[in-house]
């Protein structure tokens, strides 16, 4: 028997941690987590140090971008996988990648996904990180 994959979702809205599971059930079973603002999120982290973590940018208490950094100065979370997601590029029109949080933030994450998210590429790219 193998032991189920930890992942953790953060994001402020109900709906979007609904879809992220209903994906996620579809190409594996998880253990999955979920917190609905920054700093409960980074707690969360810390605490389960699962094998991916899917973030969202604009949250409460503390945003992706700040909870991301965090995670990449801490030594027991800043090898774990993260999965941006963001609604910026639809909701100001300014694009931004995983490239340009790696000049800004120092360390680029493992994926940067616009909503609303592609389900088939959302799911490729979990497997992807998970080794699946």
């Amino acid at each position: 028997m193998t032991d189920r994959k930890k992942i953790v979702l953060v994001d402020d809205e109900q709906v979007n941690l609904d879809y992220c599971e209903a994906m996620l059930s579809e190409i594996g079973d998880f253990d999955i987590k979920t917190a609905t603002n920054g700093m409960t999120g980074l707690q969360l982290i810390e605490s389960e140090k699962p094998d991916l973590v899917v973030l969202d940018v604009q949250m409460p208490v503390l945003n992706g971008f700040q909870v991301f950094k965090e995670l990449k100065k801490n030594p027991s979370t800043e090898r774990i996988p993260v999965i941006m997601l963001t609604g910026i590029a639809s909701t100001t029109g300014m694009q931004y990648n995983a490239k340009d949080m790696g000049v800004t933030l120092g360390a680029e994450p493992q994926a940067y996904i616009d909503k609303p998210l592609d389900p088939e590429d959302f799911q490729k790219k979990v497997k992807n990180l998970l080794g699946l």
